[in-house]
């Protein structure tokens, strides 16, 4: 067996936010027969055997576009691609009741507006009181034969932080849960955020573009690589919703989704988002130096006690019928106060 492929393209999901990375390989002319299973074992780096197994009986690994079964034996000049589940693995997840806010739900998809201060899904720290422990218990609640040893991971395939509110889409079946994996890894799916930034944003449109990876120091950190000798390639657009004087209104659309990329990219624009304590916006940025001004940023941060970052909107191709779905989640009463408070500000300070 030849050990070089002649042509491998291999996309970690080191720093993404959606949940599901993809391997794409074709395989070499002088390629022996070998289970696909075994062969794809020795191909991709830190791949375990259970995620690999699921992500086949899913119909997530296709071959010359087709999905296929474990005992599949690859064949020369094959072409692979793999969307495979790259979140930690789960393990001991309790059903918790909590309060959620399902916005809509069917047979194969729930979407939930997540409020700000609430993880995700357990992780290092977070076993508990994450969205998931609640979707876990809600779940049981329509199936109670669902028990917390088989309680399946509900098709999350995204996520956003824990201090960012607004709208998440989880699958309810393994059908959904590979057609949303792949309308967000082709870039279909549509996001809008509005995120309230330090500044006045020169242009009132524009396009970010800069890798996004670990800060090489602060692993909790990411940072903007514009020569993209590090990190993933990451594409923000970006458009002026309403200017403050010294923080302005955007509306942020994600061609890709890498963690912290709204947050990372504003601030490499030179525009941290309003009291993002991790990139420096949970102090005066931009303003006077009057001890009434700091004490009306002071106010706004005790109101809006986080980043100031909302995804609004979320859009994609429902996976069972076909059909084009939009949802919308207003802008949490945090932020709008905040904006209310800038926009008088505003205005006052124009008037003088």
């Amino acid at each position: 067996m030849k050990e070089d492929l002649e042509n491998t393209e291999l996309e970690t999901a080191e720093s993404n936010d959606e949940l599901f990375e993809r391997f794409a390989i074709t395989i070499d002319k002088g390629q022996e027969a070998l289970r696909i299973d075994k062969f794809l074992m020795q191909r991709i780096e830190n791949a375990t055997r259970n995620k690999l197994q699921r992500a086949i009986s899913l119909g997530m690994v296709l071959v010359n576009g087709k999905p296929i079964k474990s005992n599949y034996k690859i064949k020369p000049l094959d072409a692979i691609i793999i969307y495979s589940d790259m979140s930690p693995e789960q393990t001991d997840l309790k059903a918790e009741k909590m309060e959620l806010n399902i916005i809509y739900e069917d047979d194969d998809i729930m979407i939930i507006n997540k409020p700000a201060g609430m993880v995700v899904h357990p992780g290092s720290g977070n076993y508990t009181g994450t969205l998931l422990n609640g979707v876990a218990y809600y779940l049981q609640q329509q199936n109670p034969a669902l028990n917390d040893d088989v309680l399946p991971r509900f098709g999350l395939v995204h996520r956003i932080d824990k201090n960012t509110s607004g709208l998440l889409v989880l699958a309810k079946t393994d059908v959904a849960m590979r057609h949303l994996a792949k309308q967000f890894f082709d870039h279909t799916i549509s996001r809008k955020y509005v995120a309230l930034v330090w500044g006045d944003v020169e242009k009132d449109n524009g396009t970010i573009v800069a890798h996004v990876g670990r800060n090489q120091r602060h692993r909790k950190l990411f940072e903007a690589y514009p020569d993209g000798e590090h990190g993933k390639d990451a594409t923000t657009h970006y458009s002026v919703l309403e200017r403050f004087s010294y923080v302005t209104l955007v509306q942020c659309v994600l061609e890709t989704g890498r963690t912290h990329q709204i947050r990372v990219h504003m601030k490499y624009l030179g525009h941290p988002l309003f009291n993002d304590d991790f990139y420096g916006g949970d102090k005066i940025v931009k303003g006077t130096v009057y001890a009434k001004y700091k004490q009306f940023v002071d106010n706004c941060f005790s109101i809006c006690q986080r980043q100031a970052l909302h995804a609004k909107t979320l859009g994609f191709i429902h996976p069972t019928s076909g059909k084009e779905m939009f949802f919308e989640a207003p802008i949490p009463d945090d932020i709008e106060q905040v904006i209310e408070k800038w926009r008088k500000y505003g205005k006052q300070k124009n008037e003088l």
